[in-house]
């Protein structure tokens, strides 16, 4: 039997949309409120999806304290209460938008887990916007 599992997580980071390849005209431009110099935070909800086959032994996709462990190390460890363009190694050359957050994201937890599952990362900057990788 093919389903899915979730797991539900929550961080608060600060991050500044910057290209420092443009000038700060443009940045402020593109970018916005969200370029400000002195950072800005979210209180980032996150979902992870992952599907497969079900062990017939266990009854289980997967034992969702692993997936929770995992998830706690790779995500909420690393980012919770983080200044994500100074602090997270991930962003030092990578623009901190929901999009590249989200995809990090995913490879982080990807890494961990079994090549037997899919994953899928769904992350909420804001109640009304979100991300989802892959779409």
């Amino acid at each position: 039997m093919r389903i899915s599992v979730y797991r539900k997580a929550h961080f608060n980071a600060a991050h500044r949309l910057h290209n420092p390849n443009w000038s700060d005209e443009k940045n402020k431009a593109v970018f916005g409120l969200c370029n400000n110099a002195h950072y800005h935070g979210h209180n980032y909800d996150l979902e992870v999806r992952v599907t497969g086959e079900v062990d017939p032994d266990t009854g289980y996709l997967i034992d969702l304290k692993i997936l929770k462990d995992i998830i706690k190390s790779e995500v909420e460890n690393a980012f919770d209460h983080k200044n994500l363009n100074l602090e997270v190694p991930e962003f030092k050359d990578l623009n901190p938008t929901a999009e590249n957050i989200c995809y990090v994201i995913w490879k982080k937890i990807k890494a961990k887990l079994d090549d037997k599952y899919e994953l899928g990362v769904r992350l909420f900057e804001t109640p009304r916007n979100f991300v989802e990788y892959p779409a």
